[in-house]
């Protein structure tokens, strides 16, 4: 083992023990993270490759902290004492998501703390392989408008909203402008969706950011909406300094946000994200309700 290698070790250790040291002075079991990514590892190598040129959809340098292989990236959130994390696969042309649906079921069978994690995007075949993949034991579905770039609200989607919205099956849906607006992220698009398909269960993922105060609009008028914390109140995505409004209302829907971190993709240490989290200074009720409660209920962890 060389120094470097000694070193990363050594420090993998030491947050170990402080994520440990997080969720056992809350009482808690372990944690519960919804947003996590596992994917075919060519699939994971364009990822880094666009994150590492700070490609037009990230705007900024972003160096992504855990580049180990799958096997280790498995061992430290293992480490960390995680009891559910997910393999938030996502397309971004059509003729993707099938496959990955195939890859993504795999691993939740070979991985038992994974909960089993689908995909989809608009295109005609997604009528058929969503509800096969809901039939095939998916416990919460991954739609990336912003990579996608496409309407949540096309037509294409509406069978594939509906079946999600009849089977209570949540999806984590990147539809924030954050990091960099496209076309179709912010509410308006997935308020169009909401209209037509009112008990359906987005996870607003990055809550939201920047519009988070429309998305709390959003959750206000549909009892399915949700969020996760992914990013949302670190000092590296923005959201850190809230206004008190809305920090209220953030408070109130206790009951409906979920611990995410992005690991791997993230330029920080996982620690960084429950750290966040505690500078809200919400207490101890809300960080148990978050970083566990809330998704062991939706999920029955």
């Amino acid at each position: 083992m060389t120094e470097r290698d000694l070193d990363a070790t050594v420090t993998l250790a030491a947050e170990s023990a402080d994520v440990r040291r997080f969720w056992q002075s809350l009482g808690l079991p372990g944690l519960i993270d919804v947003h996590t990514h596992f994917m075919p590892h060519r699939l994971l190598d364009r990822i880094r490759a666009y994150f590492d040129a700070a490609g037009p959809l990230i705007g900024r340098e972003w160096p992504i902290r855990y580049r180990q292989d799958e096997d280790e990236r498995l061992a430290i959130l293992r480490g960390y004492g995680l009891l559910a994390f997910t393999s938030l696969a996502y397309p971004h042309k059509p003729g993707m998501a099938e496959s990955l649906n195939a890859w993504t079921a795999d691993f939740a069978a070979r991985t038992p703390e994974c909960l089993h994690s689908a995909t989809f995007f608009p295109e005609p075949e997604a009528a058929a392989y969503v509800p096969a993949a809901i039939e095939d034991g998916a416990r919460v579905f991954k739609a990336h408008v912003q990579v996608g770039a496409y309407d949540p609200a096309d037509p294409l989607l509406d069978p594939v909203w509906g079946t999600l919205a009849e089977a209570g099956v949540p999806v984590i849906v990147h539809c924030g402008s954050g990091p960099v607006a496209t076309r179709f992220t912010g509410p308006e698009p997935m308020a169009r969706v909401l209209a037509a398909h009112p008990t359906l269960r987005p996870v607003i993922a990055h809550f939201g950011l920047p519009e988070y105060v429309g998305f709390l609009d959003l959750a206000e008028r549909y009892d399915g909406v949700l969020f996760d914390t992914t990013m949302a109140f670190t000092d590296f995505f923005g959201g850190a300094d809230l206004p008190d409004r809305e920090r209220k209302r953030i408070a109130e829907f206790e009951e409906r946000i979920l611990f995410g971190s992005d690991f791997p993709n993230i330029p920080y240490s996982y620690t960084r994200a429950l750290e966040a989290l505690s500078r809200l200074e919400f207490g101890d009720g809300w960080l148990r309700a978050v970083c566990h409660g809330n998704a062991a209920r939706i999920f029955g962890v």
